[in-house]
């Protein structure tokens, strides 16, 4: 069939933090989108303030830029195992991808994620080994390990033989190999039109879109992304809508746009092979189809992969609620959460018994920690509990999700992470000592064993260690296991904490509120360094008399506190807690605020 020179379509796929949207910076730029002297914010494409802080792509975004005449469409997707359902969908726009590895750390488990899927779905790769300029670079093994990896995905004959680029994406440099001489991107842009195939051009069939992504423009309202699968779309015309349960109904196009550099671009028609957004279609979602009017014809829907974890939202209903957030009904919350679920396919929501309270299931805790970031900044109150692991009954057998762990660490750490992982029912498969003085550990864990470990280990390793996780598969149950060591140092009043009653608490764990802090019955204030509960008076004052100490006064002396941070509150309570969320704070409660009414725990628990 004949196809579209004029275009091409690449996603950049690659493990967290291995260079990918550095690089799309750098193709714009070289690309001449900006002027000379305009000024460019670092990771352009990193439009949220959360990516920007954590310094990861959460959302897949597309940009396209012009080379030689042929635009090419660059999909920008996340790194992190939590946000592969972002993928997933993005590949179904695509005829090739990119796939980058750093030229020290090699293929991780999310590399490994990332091509599967590529390569399930027969897709060209471009192999893009990064930051050759690293002191520990080893860009050859690096290599080797990637033709391992293909060879272990079963690819084939075809797919197996993938060019090879060399670059430093922070440089703007790249090159076919170590040898040769470079000073920009010419080579990777020219190997991406050799070798990415041109979409066939099927201008002439009955029109087909699928729609792989959804944003909301505040003039024209909700927009649906996608790419023109066969025929042509015109701003103005009919088409038929056919949604997930294969329904159908007509709409009008209000409003097309194609894609250049940063920007949407009015258009007034575009072709099969073409990356579009349109709006004028109420309630358009991912996984739908926009079809010819007269011969309406469905494309198969966007396969994503089960959530893993689940944890339940409920209403805040502390002492505390409604005195930070804007909103704080069992209605605004459903309603937010529902609407997550139209532009996010790997979430799912589900009502529970309780009217107040929503069950809702994703990849993983940094994702569930994500929407709750996003939930708080724009004002919601609510209280979660401790994520938990999906469970599925298979013929009456009990199975749970198992994951791959890839630890990174000096060969010191080796006996205290076995042993952490013993504790919570991992197994290791593999080992690699490079005898640079760090080892490579590789972990079969259920997900379980994960939850709450992420802290204990940056603890084992002195922060020096690194730690990647990716689902394996689902496994029968592997058995309890052991959660926290410790127990929490609960207020048993409220009030403001004060400085004298905190000085005699802190021997007895680390607390995690300064001086002045308004606490209430209930309320988590610190770690227990024993394995029980304990109420304490954190705002007990000295009592003033008119008698004078032999010795003045000394100066209360705290050991600094730790507070928490959304994740670690996450990682730290135990069934009978939960997090409380607001705009301005992050607090642990128990789920029974009076003491007298909270069961004691087991110490077997």
């Amino acid at each position: 069939m004949k196809t579209r020179q004029d275009i091409r379509n690449v996603a950049i796929i690659a493990h967290v933090d291995h260079g990918k949207t550095t690089l799309v910076d750098s193709m714009l730029k070289q690309s001449g989108l900006f002027r000379s002297n305009e000024k460019v914010a670092e990771r352009v494409m990193d439009s949220m303030d959360l990516e920007r802080e954590r310094g990861i792509t959460i959302m897949a975004k597309n940009t396209a830029v012009q080379y030689n005449g042929v635009k090419i469409n660059i999909l920008d997707t996340p790194g992190h195992s939590d946000f592969g359902g972002e993928v997933q969908r993005i590949l179904k726009m695509v005829d090739g991808v990119m796939l980058l590895v750093d030229a020290s750390e090699g293929p991780l488990p999310q590399t490994r994620y990332v091509l599967s899927k590529a390569l399930e779905q027969n897709l060209k790769c471009i192999v893009v080994i990064n930051k050759i300029d690293r002191q520990d670079a080893r860009p050859q093994e690096v290599v080797n390990e990637v033709y391992d990896l293909f060879i272990d995905l079963d690819a084939g004959d075809e797919q197996i033989e993938f060019p090879i680029i060399y670059a430093i994406a922070r440089d703007g440099m790249a090159k076919l190999s170590m040898e040769e001489e470079s000073t920009d991107l010419r080579p990777l842009f020219e190997q991406i039109l050799e070798t990415i195939p041109a979409p066939l051009d099927r201008r002439e069939d009955p029109l087909q879109v699928l729609i792989t992504n959804i944003s909301y423009d505040e003039y024209v309202g909700r927009l649906g992304t996608g790419r023109i699968v066969a025929g042509e779309i015109a701003m103005g015309q009919q088409v038929a809508v056919i949604k997930r349960d294969r329904e159908q109904y007509k709409q009008k196009i209000s409003q097309l746009y194609t894609f250049d550099g940063l920007k949407r671009v009015n258009c007034d028609r575009a072709g099969a092979g073409d990356i579009i957004a349109l709006a004028g279609i109420e309630g358009i979602n991912i996984g739908e189809t926009i079809a010819d009017a007269d011969n309406p014809l469905p494309l198969p829907l966007i396969q994503i992969d089960e959530p893993t974890i689940s944890m339940i939202f409920s209403v805040n209903n502390s002492p505390f609620a409604g005195k930070e957030g804007k909103y704080v009904t069992s209605r605004q919350v459903r309603e937010r959460l529902y609407k997550e679920t139209l532009g996010n396919v790997s979430i799912r929501v589900e009502d529970t018994e309780q009217t107040d309270s929503l069950k809702v299931s994703g990849r993983g805790e940094l994702q569930l920690a994500i929407l709750i970031e996003m939930m708080r900044r724009e004002g919601y109150e609510m209280q979660v509990s401790k994520p938990e692991v999906v469970i599925r009954l298979e013929d009456g057998v009990k199975k749970e999700p198992i994951e791959l762990a890839v630890i990174d660490c000096p060969d010191t750490f080796v006996g205290v992470i076995t042993e952490a992982m013993g504790r919570r029912k991992g197994t290791m498969v593999k080992m690699i000592n490079n005898g640079t003085g760090r080892v490579r550990l590789e972990f079969e864990i259920p997900s379980r064993g994960l939850i709450g470990f992420r802290s204990e280990f940056l603890t084992d390793t002195k922060g020096t260690g690194i730690l990647n996780t990716l689902f394996l598969r689902w496994d029968t149950w592997q058995g309890p296991i052991q959660s926290r060591l410790t127990g929490a140092l609960v207020a048993d009043r409220p009030g403001p904490a004060t400085a004298y009653a905190l000085y005699g608490l802190q021997e007895r764990g680390e607390l995690f509120l300064r001086p002045g802090t308004q606490v209430y019955e209930g309320m988590v204030i610190g770690e227990n360094a024993r394995d029980v509960d304990l109420d304490v008076n954190v705002v007990r004052e000295k009592k003033l008399t008119n008698m004078r100490a032999s010795s003045a006064d000394e100066a209360i002396r705290l050991i600094p506190f730790r507070e928490l941070s959304l994740e670690q509150a996450l990682e730290f309570i135990r069934d009978d807690e939960l997090v409380e969320i607001t705009p301005a704070s992050i607090r642990i409660r128990k789920r029974v605020l009076a003491a007298n009414f909270r069961p004691k725990r087991n110490k077997g628990e």
